[in-house]
């Protein structure tokens, strides 16, 4: 069955949660780590209020609940539907001018004549797929934010679904909006008990019809190197360059085993930010794989580096310190099977077939998979997020309210 009222209200709601500010900011000790993300907190809770659902806004950690009993079914098993409300700090993400071009034509399209700002489809020739759909875009100077505010606009929208219908059979249902999932918050503050629920699914992603049951093993790596400086002049056998011992343990590095050279189940080193000077080295980096041995190897060889450096110099001035962020969500959901099959054939009712691959990144559900919600992830729909050129097929938003009306029926 066809919903038109759905590509009106996702629409409507994707402009409206697009051009409220709430970039997630890196290193923040707080949370949430930025203050404007409460103000699409509080606009959620107040809506939900509003739509006559019981709804609690934490507003010391900025999560949203929602609270839907079920309806007209004998048994129940409740579901915990996940969407969060930052946006990413790798672009520009206020001031955000949303704007729909109806019926895109095909071929490149003119984000902002006064700059010059196109989003060409040689560049990103997903844009050949949603011809003759409407695209919900930007000026080019910010990005849209549909990551993951496509996915609170389908979760909203299903609720209203089921409030102005009444006798729809369906679960109960309990939704969470959270904070920070982009800087690696990974809903810590969600209150699992009083949400209510012993299953889930995040709703995060690009690509209509996707979904994720298995995401990277993580950890972010802090090397720091303390040198030695003194008068270059006077310098040999005195001086000891962090500068130069910086680079000496990224060329140590594998060279083909960085984000730009792997794709796929294969792993990597990412060196996000490298700060160095004569006296202080820190290098900031990032570890990924899916498999687990492989990923504790990793972590291993960054120690071995350290410690070659720090046997040639004769003292440790070479320190690594690992953090753990999350884990491969495959490890739970594996114990739980149905998950992905009532996924699967929720996408399918809705009139598509399900894709997956292993998730090159992580989600909310890898935290909390392993924190006893087993929680696979439902694709929001976006294109080209994390960027000026992002976009969201109005179309893909309301398909999506039609999977998540399949899956909380079933």
């Amino acid at each position: 069955m066809e919903h038109p009222e759905f590509h009106r209200q996702t629409e409507e709601r994707l402009l409206r949660y697009a051009a409220v500010a709430t970039q997630s900011r890196h290193g923040g000790e707080l949370s949430p780590s930025t203050d404007c993300q409460r103000d699409l907190a509080k606009l959620l809770y107040d809506e939900l209020h509003a739509l006559g659902i019981r709804a609690k806004y934490d507003e010391a950690h900025c999560l949203v609940y929602g609270w839907l009993p079920a309806a007209h079914l004998k048994e129940d098993r409740p579901i915990a539907l996940i969407a969060h409300l930052d946006t990413a700090p790798d672009v520009k993400g206020s001031e955000v001018k949303p704007w729909v071009l109806r019926k895109y034509p095909g071929g490149d399209i003119l984000l902002n004549e006064a700059e010059g700002i196109v989003l060409s489809a040689a560049d990103y020739p997903n844009l050949e797929q949603y011809i003759g759909q409407d695209l919900v875009l930007t000026d080019g100077t910010t990005l849209l934010g549909g990551d993951d505010k496509a996915g609170i606009a389908a979760l909203m929208t299903l609720a209203e679904y089921y409030m102005d219908h009444p006798k729809r059979p369906h679960r109960s249902i309990c939704l969470a909006f959270t904070p920070d999932e982009e800087v690696g918050g990974l809903a810590r503050d969600l209150d699992l008990n009083l949400l209510g629920a012993g299953v889930g699914y995040t709703i995060d992603g690009d690509h209509l019809g996707w979904y994720q049951d298995q995401t990277f093993n993580a950890a972010e790596a802090f090397v720091t190197i303390t040198g030695r400086s003194v008068h270059p002049a006077t310098a040999k056998g005195i001086m000891i360059n962090a500068a130069d011992l910086s680079g000496e343990f990224l060329s140590m590095l594998p060279k083909r085993e960085k984000p730009q050279y792997t794709s796929g189940d294969e792993g990597f080193y990412y060196v996000t930010s490298v700060r160095a000077d004569c006296e202080h080295a820190e290098i900031r980096l990032i570890v990924r794989d899916f498999d687990k041995m492989r990923f504790e190897i990793r972590q291993d060889m960054l120690r071995v580096y350290a410690r070659m450096l720090n046997e040639h110099l004769g003292e440790e001035r070479v320190q690594v310190e690992l953090r753990q962020q999350y884990r491969n969500m495959g490890e739970v959901l594996s114990q739980y099977p149905f998950l992905v099959s009532d996924l699967e054939a929720a996408i399918r009712a809705a009139g598509l077939e399900p894709r997956s691959e292993p998730f090159r990144g992580g989600t909310d559900g890898s935290a909390l998979s392993f924190r006893g919600l087993p929680c696979p992830n439902l694709s929001a729909g976006y294109e080209n997020a994390h960027g000026r050129f992002e976009f969201v097929p109005v179309a893909s938003m309301a398909k999506n309210v039609e999977i998540l009306l399949h899956l909380t029926e079933r």
